[in-house]
């Protein structure tokens, strides 16, 4: 599947098959009983077996949110409770999974997490202290994980920012600044690109979702 993101938070949940996925949270392989959390506007795209897979994809509880591999312990539970109720398959996977976060490890994914992590550095150092050619090493990258190097950091940095913006009442251009954005205009047009929505629509949306916080 070609790289794709959806803007709800959801689990997708491995119930046949097995697959890699190749994303903002990093490389997994997957097979059954395997569950990936997305955040949302996470992208990935799936190499998936010969064999196909079968895929149960349900919200994700706040809980598992902070997770980015599972592995649940009773899938013919879960898919019994999302054929009565949503809501109680959402329960049941919040009680019936642990964390299980170990990915792969190959050059390309300790790249991937430097850049997640928005660490300042040359990709041409990089690639040079891991005894690598400089010019393809975006060139690997892109092959697994379907994006350049500079807009995965782009992306990774975009994510943060909203984050901060949905989460408390930081000012925007304080946020910018410490996202790693020149000013509070670039910020914008990364969120918008990225989500059709400016910040400040963002937060005049967390703040009416909130019960207790006034409406602007």
């Amino acid at each position: 599947m070609p790289r794709h993101r959806h803007e709800e938070a959801y689990v997708a949940v491995v119930l046949a098959g097995s697959y890699q996925e190749c994303g903002d949270a990093g490389r997994f392989e997957v097979a059954a009983g395997d569950a990936l959390v997305h955040s949302p506007f996470q992208a990935h795209l799936n190499h998936v077996s010969i064999a196909g897979a079968t895929v149960l994809n349900l919200p994700c509880p706040p809980e598992l949110r902070q997770a980015s591999r599972l592995r649940v312990r009773d899938s013919d539970r879960l898919v019994a409770a999302a054929e009565r109720d949503v809501r109680e398959a959402i329960a049941d996977l919040a009680s019936n999974a642990c964390t299980f976060e170990q990915g792969l490890a190959d050059w390309p994914d300790l790249l991937a997490f430097r850049l997640r992590n928005l660490e300042p550095f040359h990709l041409s150092d990089w690639a040079r202290s891991h005894g690598l050619a400089p010019e393809s090493v975006s060139r690997g990258f892109y092959r697994a994980y379907g994006v350049t190097p500079q807009l995965y950091r782009a992306e990774a940095r975009t994510r943060r920012a909203l984050e901060a913006i949905c989460a408390g009442r930081q000012p925007l251009v304080s946020i910018a600044f410490s996202s790693g954005f020149s000013d509070q205009a670039h910020m914008t047009r990364a969120v918008r690109a990225l989500t059709g929505r400016t910040p400040g629509q963002w937060r005049r949306g967390a703040r009416s979702a909130a019960p207790d916080s006034p409406r602007i």
